[in-house]
């Protein structure tokens, strides 16, 4: 391959709108490794859904451009699809929980089987990575970035759930991105505006944060990803996913897989690091693949002229490149073996997200059987929508809406408000502050996830679930028996 080949090779740039022609041309004539599609990317129906034939012609004619030079293996087609908060493409695909209800749940085989069904129905639309699973390990009510998108604040919890979830994707030919090392639960800012600070040892740090990814890497993940996090631990100052400190750790996990940056045109990075400068620092650091440069034809520029230069060694650009290469060689390899398609339809996960998130819902203080209400309910808070939702899974439970005790919906970044019942819709850290007598968790805002809260207020059934992390004076593991 020449320089200019090998550069493209170590980029996956997004793009804007939803006719991939212009971006087609660019990955062509630099030879990308592929695309991620973000929110602006996706092609919807005249009723707001995502209409997936021109989704899938979008991503057909992404895939076809990074073969235009030759290359005998696919190139990457990937998509930020956790579940919970994160989840680029919406109805008729799955609706699915935030990850911490596995962490609710408890279950490795119910997260395995998440993570292949919410990858399955990615397959038939022509994706073949996800950025999921987060293996974070959140601390709770201090952590303002990750929160629900970890599934515990149990490191080895964390990480056998996340492990499992990866499994399942990989079960369904979708490659997981395993993120973000070296550990965003357990900082106090985000990434995507400054630059957090991580002031945890090395020690503490490999007692907690690194457990989960320690456990994907043995399990043999293809991809991890680097946050914008500065460990002075590492190396003072500079974002982890530029820090050469932070590869080494990494490796010296045991990872021979792809290491990720996590996007570069983020505040953290692209502040400190402006045109191609934050892609050449990465690449010398030890990434292998740089996610979203701001500029991706500056970025493809700096990497060329800075091996020609010197300044980046030519055998760091083959290192990194061959390492995406041999990734999506045995991608296309592990596919063509698997002989009958993987994929399932949109929407087919809906009775699994459901199941999802009725071992997830947790009672973390009120009755532990009998109905929560005396057959009616009001409701206040959280979005017009999640009150819609509300209702109407209140009325399929039996339960008249209108009269009756207050039932507040607590949403992302809300405030706990008064009634006789708290739900948190997303991490449970808003229930600390409640003054309603009954705390129940939901770790979602799907219909399904609805229904699984309507029930337990109507008390035709159990709330399983169990807290994932402390919440003020609840202990991790607080819930029903």
């Amino acid at each position: 391959m020449s320089p200019e080949q090998k550069a493209g090779q170590v980029l996956l740039p997004f793009f804007a709108g939803t006719n991939p022609a212009a971006h087609a041309a660019v990955v062509e004539r630099l030879h990308l490794a592929g695309s991620i599609i973000m929110g602006d990317n996706i092609p919807l129906d005249p009723q707001g859904k995502v209409d997936l034939a021109a989704m899938a012609a979008v991503n057909q004619r992404l895939a076809q451009a990074t073969r235009a030079d030759g290359r005998p293996w696919p190139g990457i087609v990937g998509v930020d699809q956790e579940g919970g908060m994160v989840a680029r493409l919406g109805a008729p695909l799955t609706e699915w929980p935030a990850p911490m209800s596995y962490g609710a749940a408890g279950s490795g085989p119910l997260a395995r089987e998440a993570g292949q069904g919410l990858a399955g129905e990615l397959v038939p639309l022509g994706f073949n990575t996800d950025f999921a699973p987060d293996a974070d390990v959140t601390v709770g009510p201090k952590d303002p970035t990750i929160g629900a998108r970890s599934m515990s604040g149990d490191p080895d919890a964390a990480a056998g759930l996340s492990v499992a979830f990866a499994q399942g994707m990989l079960a369904a030919e979708v490659l997981p991105v395993v993120k973000h090392f070296p550990g965003h639960g357990s900082v106090t800012a985000d990434s995507h505006l400054s630059l957090p600070l991580q002031p945890a040892s090395v020690a503490e740090l490999q007692a907690r944060d690194w457990k989960p990814f320690r456990a994907a890497i043995a399990a043999g993940a293809p991809m991890v990803m680097t946050g914008h996090i500065a460990v002075p631990a590492l190396e003072p100052g500079v974002p982890a996913s530029l820090s050469a400190p932070t590869y080494a750790a990494l490796r010296g996990l045991g990872f021979k897989g792809v290491a990720v940056t996590d996007a570069l045109n983020m505040g953290a990075v692209n502040k400190q690091y402006p045109a191609g400068s934050a892609a050449v620092k990465a690449l010398a650091a030890g990434a292998d693949l740089l996610l979203m440069p701001a500029d991706v034809q500056q970025a493809h520029a700096a990497i060329v002229d800075a091996v020609t230069s010197g300044a980046l060694p030519a055998v760091r650009l083959d290192e990194a490149a061959l390492r995406v290469a041999t990734m999506m060689t045995w991608r296309a390899r592990t596919a063509a073996g698997a002989g009958t398609p993987t994929g399932v339809p949109a929407g087919s996960g809906a009775a699994l997200s459901a199941k999802v998130s009725a071992a997830a819902v947790t009672v973390l203080s009120g009755p532990c059987s009998g109905p929560l209400t005396p057959g009616a309910v009001q409701v206040t808070g959280g979005s017009p929508a999640d009150r819609e939702r509300f209702s109407a899974a209140a009325v399929r439970a039996g339960l008249a809406v209108g009269s009756g005790p207050v039932v507040s919906l607590v949403g992302y970044g809300g405030r706990a408000a008064g009634g006789e019942i708290a739900v948190a819709l997303d991490a449970p850290w808003t229930l600390q502050d409640a003054s309603a007598p009954v705390k129940v968790a939901l770790y979602g805002r799907s219909q399904a996830a609805f229904d699984a809260l309507a029930a337990v207020l109507a008390g035709k059934a159990a709330a399983p679930g169990k807290l994932p992390a402390a919440v003020g004076s609840f202990p991790a593991g607080t819930g029903c028996p």
